[in-house]
């Protein structure tokens, strides 16, 4: 019979797994462990579906991939033969009855345990009802002499009581694998779930989190440790990779975390800006992309993408075009090369007077009788797209697009122009927002960027009024509300889901509600068609909001 220990060191494991990549994630993981073991691991904590990376989507609807994770949990397993630290570690299981979210127990050369997640979610950006099947109620997994409960992610937020049920058949602690994304204020809300679950199991709860971007997703990582006396006993800092050894000390029957690093977390404006930093890196890290172009109109929004362009990527990677027309104002080619000269990107000017003009002529017979306006505005801005995509197509550059969340909630955007890109970083950044991070990047530099310290966003251009420029003396509040105002019902009616009734009730005017609702349904075909962008708030464009782009309602 094995002995029970007093002591258990567990290292936790906050990297960064690319989906699909199943051999390099089974590199990573073993790096993992021999550092691990270097500092004295017993057991070495992966987050959930490591193996495959999270979310692996529809990928596991496919045999080869299941069998390809399997191998690597095998192969993983026969690793722990030399005596060194046992692992868990999260992928897809396979059997003849189905597909599971499950962890792997890896110790002595083999597999010993299994465990697979009962509570399936399905909301907002998850869908794992699509492709899982949902496991059985848990009971501990013995590992030399502990016995470990093992809920993973969803499995301590719902109603199922896995934690208590774990704990009734006798689990000492619990360890929670995890791919919980980020969005604005999550850290707080996973603390508050996993205080629940240490009142309701009376156990102290390990909760290890994953790091990166995935497509819209960025996860932040942020992992801690919570004892039984509800007391924070580790904490990992958010977006950043590290294996770090905590020491678990049992004093009876009751396990405490004893010594582990506690990091600081950052406020609320480096944590948005990082996510938007670590998504873009991410995805054109992992899509293969060398380089990155944007056209740099001397706006807020192109300024701010350039800085968060060269923070995830270094200057050397990021092209800025200005494409200048009759109605570019002289102030905005004089900050656009200011902007690029701060973070030291290569600046390019191409007019586009003579292709625009040359659409204006191809057209002019069909267009004769009629009054010029928004069509010929939007020959500008498609002019600009295509100059773009020509350079991405010439050299490899990915467009980063640069559209924030305001403008994205009313179609004020061009298809097949400034919509053009493969990612956008502020998607999910309301205008206001875009002011707030910028002023905040021009006085701090977040932790891993590769631009400059110091003013990187010219104040004359955070303190101009916003404009497309697409014909004279133009302001964005030609055609919009003031952004505050814009922004305060823009979130009422997607973040908050809020009656028309009850907007107004905050003291907006009633057409003006229901014009911006009107605008919000009827750009839902835009935003089928837009880039990507990094999730930031509870409800992004993309995953979390999935409207009908044929919709008649409207809430009167």
């Amino acid at each position: 019979m094995t002995s029970r220990p007093d002591r258990l060191k567990i290292a936790v494991v906050q990297l960064n797994p690319i989906v699909g990549d199943v051999a390099g994630n089974l590199e990573k993981a073993r790096g993992a462990r021999r550092e691990a073991g270097a500092q004295g691991a017993d057991l070495v904590f992966f987050t959930e579906l490591f193996i495959a990376g999270y979310p692996p989507e529809d990928l596991v609807l496919k045999p080869a991939f299941i069998a390809a994770c399997a191998q690597a949990v095998e192969a993983l397993a026969e690793d722990t033969a030399d005596g060194g630290p046992g692992v868990v570690i999260g992928y897809p299981r396979g059997d003849d009855h189905g597909r599971y979210n499950s962890i792997a127990v890896l110790d002595g050369g083999r597999v010993t345990a299994t465990r697979d997640k009962v509570d399936l979610p399905n909301y907002g950006e998850f869908d794992e009802k699509r492709v899982f099947q949902a496991g059985p109620m848990p009971g501990p997994v013995g590992f030399r002499g502990v016995r470990i409960g093992i809920p993973i992610c969803e499995d301590i937020w719902g109603d199922l009581s896995v934690c208590e049920t774990l704990a009734e058949s006798g689990a000492e602690m619990i360890l929670v694998p995890n791919g919980s994304p980020y969005y604005r204020g999550k850290m707080d809300v996973r603390q508050q779930v996993v205080i629940r679950q240490v009142i309701e199991s009376g156990l102290p709860v390990l909760y290890a989190n994953q790091v990166g971007g995935q497509d819209e997703l960025v996860f932040d990582g942020g992992s801690f440790a919570i004892n039984a006396d509800k007391r924070l006993a580790f904490q990992l800092g958010q977006f950043e990779e590290t294996v770090a050894l905590t020491e678990w000390v049992r004093d009876g029957d009751e396990w405490r975390c004893a010594e582990g690093p506690v990091a600081p977390l950052p406020e609320r404006l480096e944590a948005d800006y990082t996510a938007c930093m670590v998504g873009l890196r991410d995805y054109v890290e992992k899509n293969g992309f060398k380089q990155v172009v944007l056209g740099l109109s001397g706006g807020i929004d192109s300024a701010i993408c350039t800085a968060l362009a060269v923070d995830a990527l270094g200057h050397e990677r990021v092209r800025t075009v200005m494409l200048p027309y009759r109605y570019t104002a002289e102030s905005s080619l004089t900050d656009a090369e200011a902007c690029a000269k701060a973070l030291n990107t290569r600046y390019d000017v191409v007019p586009i007077a003579e292709p625009v003009e040359g659409f204006t002529a191809a057209l002019e017979a069909v267009f004769e009788g009629t009054e010029e306006g928004i069509t010929e505005e939007n020959l500008q801005s498609r002019t600009r797209g295509v100059i773009l995509m020509a350079l991405s197509n010439k050299f490899g550059s990915m467009v980063v697009t640069t559209g924030n969340k305001s403008e994205m909630s009313v179609g004020y955007a061009t298809l097949y122009g400034d919509m053009n890109g493969g990612f956008n970083p502020i998607k999910d950044l309301y205008k206001t927002e875009v002011y707030q991070l910028s002023r905040w990047r021009n006085s701090h530099k977040p932790k891993g960027a590769r631009g400059p310290s110091g003013e990187v966003i010219p104040v004359s251009i955070i303190d101009k009024a916003p404009s497309a420029e697409l014909r004279e003396n133009q302001t964005d509040q030609d055609s919009l509300p003031d952004y505050a105002m814009l922004d305060d019902i823009l979130e009422c009616l997607v973040e908050g889901e809020m009656a028309t009734e009850t907007i107004v009730a905050r003291g907006h005017d009633e057409a003006l509600v229901h014009r911006i609702e009107h605008l919000l349904y009827i750009a839902e075909y835009k935003r089928r068609q837009s880039a990507p962008g990094v999730k930031i708030t509870r409800k992004n464009f993309g995953r979390d909001r999935r409207y009908p782009i044929t919709n008649r309602f409207r809430d009167r």
